[in-house]
């Protein structure tokens, strides 16, 4: 019996919608979630391989990542940055964004520790304690704001705690970020600057370790999701791989130790 034409039409449009909402939903489950990180400025290196291991094991996420002195990170996020991860290299800075409530408490974990060092341009003479930097053969000294760069405001203490800054404050020469008093120093634009150690690794052609910088507290990193995420689960997913033992090889492979 031939089939009524009405009847096949009704059916090839009932057919034809079922493939066009099968098709959006395919679309829409290859289409992964983009997080943002913002993260600090010593943790480019290692953050761009954290990050391609987590997009290997997470297809269905992509991250973005934005680097930059962890006060300026902060700074963004007040302004309304769309930012889902914030990881800073310092517990304070990370302190006045849960203070202005800009993170989920909940969620912030420590993954990472550093020390910081004074550097010399490679083949140049090297002081050997804070004490030297006040010889005249270093009269160019980088370090990082200390209002905005935690490796500034380390490196400010402990020159505090040796009263020391006054004596060497002519001699400072200010960079808006660790790897910004990192380039100084390998450019031999500086005779000295104040890194950490895993930023000196990754110049270690270029600048060579003086000598350890004594703290009184302990250089460590901070991640948290940000409260007005759009993307807490992925995001979530992000910090929770930042802690595993496949994310803190990578780290330890850039010199970082755990917390």
């Amino acid at each position: 019996m031939a089939q009524h034409p009405r009847r096949t039409l009704i059916a090839l449009g009932v057919s034809i919608a079922c493939a066009s909402l099968l098709t959006h939903a395919q679309a829409a489950a290859a289409t992964p979630t983009d997080i943002t990180v913002s993260a600090a400025a010593s943790l480019t290196d290692a953050f761009k391989d954290v990050a391609q291991a987590f997009e290997t094991q997470h297809p269905d996420i992509k991250v973005t990542l934005n680097f930059a002195a962890s006060g300026v990170l902060l700074g963004q996020l007040k302004q309304g940055a769309p930012v889902d991860v914030l990881a800073t290299a310092d517990e304070k800075t990370m302190d006045r964004a849960a203070s202005a409530k800009l993170i989920d408490g909940r969620s912030r974990v420590n993954f990472a520790a550093n020390s910081l060092v004074v550097v010399t341009p490679k083949g140049s003479p090297a002081p050997a304690t804070l004490q030297s930097l006040t010889d005249p053969r270093w009269k160019r000294i980088a370090i990082g704001t200390a209002a905005s760069v935690p490796a500034g405001a380390y490196a400010r203490d402990a020159l505090n705690a040796a009263g020391l800054t006054a004596a060497l404050e002519p001699q400072m020469i200010y960079g808006a970020n660790v790897r910004q008093v990192l380039a100084y120093v390998a450019r031999g634009e500086v005779d000295a600057g104040f890194v950490y150690r895993t930023d000196a690794m990754a110049q270690a052609s270029k600048v060579a370790v003086a000598f350890d910088v004594p703290l009184s507290s302990a250089v460590l990193y901070s991640i948290a999701l940000v409260s007005a995420s759009e993307h807490a689960v992925a995001a979530r997913s992000f910090i929770d791989f930042v802690r595993t033992d496949a994310a803190q090889k990578i780290l330890a492979r850039f010199g970082f130790s755990r917390p």
